[in-house]
């Protein structure tokens, strides 16, 4: 009897074994395939621009245009120091963390088992959040980008897996584990410097810490490691809040994005779960499962509430700032609070030792089915930004002493990276200056909040398209990115028409580029 049980043991341990790695490398595949087709967009543009400066560039000029500290930045000029700048090897940063969260995940589910032995049962457990966490289309998108966000939702599963272990352990032991504690206190700090809303994500960290530790029982030291901790965590920030501060007035005053409250639902739903009516209510009833099944085992309140305040404060608190102040609830922004949001969905749904488990796994096989639908249609869609195209349709347009003229500045970084992917070199001329333009000239305004971008009055404008120079230029392609808040009223496109005639004309989105030859090199039947 001992060897049959003992054989059914292994089996099982083979079969968790083998799903855990076919999940390893159903993640990887989704997060890789097709990465080398889709071209920088414009926020990743920034960011390998950023990264090829150096040091100094990233600490000195960096904070004088962006809000966002600069660790990241410093962080992607090592990688590609290491690994080369090309569009893959900067794409693989964002791909090794995404993979990297896997296994953090499968040890905070494995911390969260442990915490109640009896209820939960650990490797299915662990193989729903695996399952959950491989096949999130928002973690599946972010992982693929050349931005903070991949590194953030590492580290914020990283901070998940050592808050439980902190409360697990003050729970049994009453006291701080220091290991843990640290662990938290490096994934706080490093939440903090990777993106300007690291302060939310810092808040429910903290209050998820005292939901699950604070207890009247603690001693002395351990209160002295607390306090003593957070204020060495707060002293570390400071430089990042003061860059903050400095460019939070400009990015509220000037910003053109909008809140849409009517696509809220719609948002969320991406957010924890995955498009549609489906993972909606699946994900939803999943989640209420995983609360109130918590909530009636001793402590699980604590557990519930600290998963529920990781996975919704940020959030709220950024919907709190969207309505009140400037619209900083961005889905991108957000993507971390989908790890613990899972979590608690796979506690809901995969890790009962009692008859629960029947009734949940219907229901976690048809969310899980939902993410991998959506995950299929999201590796075929196209790019976010065209930029590939763009470059395409110019290569064939293109000659010998023209130039392409990119207004906002900021859309030269893009259309400049698409074109080195290709091998092609184009004259790009960002107006006024190279990203960041930090001093305008009289009359410059900052339409979408950055210090860096600027829009000019039509007069300046009129006088760079009537200068010598660029009456010499054969044929003009005026690139624009968002001219609805950047050259309103089509100033720059009109003083450029003087004296030339438009020779094609290619959009997609918000791209938009204009081919406007001089007049008398066009034959006089083409007018």
């Amino acid at each position: 009897m001992t060897s049959a049980k003992a054989l059914r043991a292994r089996a099982l341990l083979a079969v968790a074994v083998l799903t855990a790695a076919a999940l390893a490398v159903a993640a990887a595949w989704l997060r890789i395939a097709g990465t080398t087709r889709i071209p920088f967009w414009l926020d990743e543009g920034y960011s390998a621009y950023a990264a090829a400066k150096g040091f100094r560039f990233l600490w000195q000029v960096v904070p004088l245009y962006e809000t966002h500290p600069p660790f990241y930045y410093s962080l992607l000029r090592l990688w590609t120091l290491t690994f080369g700048d090309s569009l893959v090897a900067a794409r693989a940063l964002g791909i090794a963390c995404g993979l990297a969260t896997l296994p953090v995940a499968a040890l905070a589910a494995r911390e969260l088992a442990r915490w109640f032995p009896r209820a939960l049962r650990p490797v299915p457990l662990i193989l729903a959040a695996l399952a959950l966490i491989a096949l999130s289309p928002v973690l599946i998108d972010m992982a693929r980008q050349v931005r903070p966000y991949p590194v953030m939702i590492l580290v914020y599963a990283t901070a998940l897996f050592a808050l439980l272990r902190l409360g697990r352990i003050a729970a049994g032991e009453r006291r701080i584990a220091p290991a843990a504690f640290a662990l938290y206190l490096a994934a706080l700090a490093l939440l903090l410097w990777l993106h300007n809303l690291g302060i939310l994500y810092g808040t429910a960290l903290g209050l998820a810490l005292l939901v699950l530790v604070l207890r009247r029982d603690l001693r002395r030291r351990d209160w002295i490691l607390l306090i003593g901790g957070h204020l060495l965590v707060a002293l570390i920030y400071l430089p990042a809040l003061a860059i903050l501060l400095d460019q939070a007035p400009t990015w509220i005053h000037s910003t053109w994005l909008r809140f849409d409250a009517a696509r809220l639902p719609a948002r969320l739903t991406l957010l924890w779960a995955a498009p549609g009516q489906i993972a909606r209510y699946a994900g939803g009833a999943l989640a209420l499962l995983g609360v109130a099944s918590l909530v009636r085992l001793r402590a699980g309140w604590r557990v519930a509430l600290a998963l529920l305040l990781l996975a919704a404060l940020p959030v709220a608190l950024s919907i709190l700032i969207s309505l009140l102040k400037a619209p900083v609830f961005i889905t991108r922004t957000m993507s971390p609070v989908a790890v613990p949001a899972l979590l608690l969905i796979a506690v809901g749904g995969g890790g009962w030792a009692n008859a629960m488990r029947w009734l949940a796994l219907p229901i976690l096989l048809a969310f899980a089915g939902s993410m991998a639908w959506t995950d299929s249609i999201q590796l075929h869609a196209r790019p976010m930004q065209n930029w590939y195209g763009a470059v395409a349709w110019l290569e064939q347009r293109y000659r010998p002493g023209d130039e392409i003229w990119s207004y906002p500045n900021e859309g030269a970084l893009p259309l400049d990276y698409a074109a080195r992917d290709k091998g092609l070199a184009f004259i790009d001329r960002p107006i006024p200056t190279p990203v960041p333009t930090l001093d305008g000239g009289p009359g410059a305004w900052n339409p979408t909040g950055s210090r860096g971008v600027v829009s000019l009055p039509p007069a300046r404008l009129r006088a760079l398209a009537q200068s010598p120079a660029a009456r010499a230029v054969p044929t003009i392609w005026l690139h624009r990115l968002g001219a609805h808040a950047y050259d309103k009223g089509d100033v720059l496109l009109r003083e450029l028409a003087v004296g030339r005639v438009v020779v094609g004309r290619w959009t997609s989105g918000p791209i938009e580029i204009i081919g406007l030859r001089r007049r008398d090199l066009v034959p006089p039947g083409d007018h």
